[in-house]
């Protein structure tokens, strides 16, 4: 199998590193235009009048004076945080979500007073408590936001807009059974509600079902036209109609697809290897995913067409582990490694929501997946340290898909050493720890702080530090 590499030994990483992936979900910005339009798109830069950003459609410019703000999601977003999502209105009465948020007696009130059976005051409790899950809902605390937002249900249980919030926070833990529960209720109230179909095409996706996320995507597409319905939908439609003819087995963690030029042995062990590496990384990271992963097994042209990925690119993950294993019988080395990289990132991307910035994710994955920096890499690496050149973690967090192979190579080298430098002190526990504040916090740095007590710039340092002492240099 020509691109899976025999190892990540630097330094040279850059030239034999063709493992990747992509963070569990779209990296990117989100622009919102003042007529409300919004634009999701990587690398935004405001220069001057202008702002820029590349899109599935390819590089867009925008004047400034059209934009009214642009929404920062450098750690990563789920790609249901790219559909507008319909909330109760609450600017009538600008008071409430202070005192729903600062005075829990003033919900509880509410609440006594829905108890009478008056629909005034239901509707009222209702509005009360979507505006407390707004409030946590933007401050990343989702466990908080559902429960605010199943209370507000039960005051007005046929409301669309409050079963839209409850299953948009579903989509968000990425618990796609119980979205598709609420969705189906939204769709008996609204059977024409475009935002029902969005939102269900995203379930249906997470659950490895192409067909009706497409179904569902077409529906929306008919109803309203979205650019970022048309993108979603059509690499749903690449990747059904590539799987058509591909066989299918699963296990208890993962459904499995594959062409038929790969043997059901090798699919069988490939199972049996990664429920293998399940139990120790979900064990390694505490976290247990609610839904099975998806895994495809192509040939190696396949994979190019389907993913479109640079060269470089040996295996991938998207929500699903993407990987070519032409040629291939049974699981070697090799594969054991890259499937293990591949379903860290599965895990680290649902314990962190979908949030996790790019180089948490590879320093995590590499060091999962066993690699080691070699003392040329670590020795390279502090050199570039102390010239003030090592890769920014802040420049890191974003996609990495058109970094040129040798800065890949660096990116890849210093996101393990910064995870490295963290295990090292304070083992398996800091690291799970981090990725719990990377899902609640509202950037990347200010997680690192909450965890580590460091920012970026001393993390850096932390870790050329530990290079030092570890690697004799």
């Amino acid at each position: 199998m020509g691109r899976l590499v025999r190892s990540i030994c630097w330094p040279a990483i850059a030239a034999c590193c063709a493992v990747v992936c992509l963070a569990p979900y779209s990296l990117a910005d989100i622009i919102v235009l003042k007529n409300g339009r919004r634009i999701v798109a990587s690398n935004v830069k405001e220069a001057g009048e202008k702002i820029s950003g590349e899109t599935s459609a390819g590089s867009i410019t925008v004047p400034a004076s059209i934009v009214d703000h642009i929404e920062r999601e450098a750690g990563g977003v789920s790609p249901v945080e790219t559909l507008r999502l319909s909330r109760p209105q609450t600017a009538n009465n600008p008071s409430a979500s202070a005192q729903t948020t600062e005075d829990p007696a003033f919900l509880q009130q509410a609440g006594r007073e829905a108890a009478s059976g008056d629909a005034a005051a239901a509707a009222r409790a209702a509005q009360l408590e979507a505006a407390a899950g707004g409030a946590e809902f933007a401050r990343g605390n989702m466990d908080e936001a559902l429960r605010h937002a199943e209370r507000a249900l039960g005051y007005e249980p046929e409301s669309l807009a409050l079963l839209l919030d409850a299953a948009y926070i579903r989509l968000r833990r990425a618990e796609y059974g119980p979205a598709l529960d609420y969705l189906q209720r939204a769709r008996k109230v609204a059977p024409d509600s475009v935002e029902v179909a969005k939102l269900a095409g995203w379930a249906y996706y997470g659950q490895n079902r192409l067909a009706p996320a497409v179904e569902e995507w077409r529906r929306a597409q008919k109803i309203q036209p979205d650019d970022e319905v048309a993108a979603a939908l059509a690499k749903a439609e690449r990747d059904l109609e590539a799987e058509r003819e591909f066989r299918e087995d699963g296990s208890e963690h993962f459904v499995l697809k594959y062409s038929g030029t790969a043997a059901p042995e090798l699919a069988r062990a490939i199972l049996r290897q990664l429920e293998a590496d399940f139990l120790s990384i979900s064990a390694t990271l505490n976290y247990d995913p609610s839904e099975r992963i998806g895994v495809l097994l192509y040939t190696n042209q396949a994979f190019a067409d389907i993913t479109h990925a640079p060269s470089w690119v040996g295996a991938l993950n998207d929500g699903r582990i993407r990987i070519p294993v032409q040629g291939l019988t049974s699981v070697t080395p090799e594969l054991a490694r890259v499937l293990r990289h591949e379903l860290a990132h599965s895990i680290v991307g649902g314990k962190t929501r979908g949030r996790c910035p790019v180089w948490l994710q590879e320093g995590v994955a590499q060091w999962m997946d066993g690699s080691e920096l070699s003392p040329g890499g670590a020795a390279k690496l502090l050199a570039l340290f102390d010239r003030h050149q090592d890769p920014s973690l802040l420049l890191l967090e974003g996609s990495w898909m058109k970094f040129d192979q040798g800065f890949a190579g660096n990116a890849y080298g210093w996101s393990l050493a910064v995870v490295q430098s963290v295990a090292r002190a304070g083992g398996p526990t800091d690291i799970a720890r981090l990725l719990e504040y990377v899902a609640v916090e509202s950037d990347t740095e200010t997680a690192v702080r909450s965890s580590l007590h460091l920012d970026y710039s001393g993390l850096a340092a932390f870790a050329a530090d530990d290079l030092r002492k570890n690697y004799g240099h």
